[in-house]
């Protein structure tokens, strides 16, 4: 259960920390014309604010285990990221743009929090 808990929080670790970092060191209509054409409907600054949640949810889903200093805070981590990808999902949903990876990110990040609650 524990490799399983760490390939998961590796791999969205990776994902979340490359998404937030390009939220947050792209400039804001630079991000329009790669295809995030959602952040039109935010200004930058929560734009930025979501790069921000993004890059210390991946940081929360390594360090607190890896270090063992507050475990806990890996699962808690894995919530705050599912809930950010509830948000994404009722974005995309509301635009009609695809919402597969949002949909596939949020159910991954469940599965994150429940295998880190069990594996305490």
């Amino acid at each position: 259960m524990i490799i399983a808990l760490w390939s998961i929080n590796g791999l969205l670790a990776a994902v979340f920390a490359a998404a937030g970092i390009v939220k947050i060191a792209t400039p804001y209509e630079r991000l329009k014309t790669r295809g995030m054409t959602w952040v039109e409907e935010y200004t930058p600054a929560v734009v930025r604010a979501i790069g921000v949640a993004e890059l210390l949810g991946a940081v929360g889903l390594i360090v607190p285990r890896l270090l063992n200093v507050a475990p806990i805070l890996t699962p808690i981590a894995s919530l705050c990221l599912a809930a950010t990808m509830a948000g994404a999902l009722a974005t995309h949903v509301r635009r009609k743009e695809p919402y597969a990876p949002a949909l596939i990110l949020g159910l991954a990040c469940l599965a994150s929090a429940l295998l880190g609650f069990v594996a305490r």
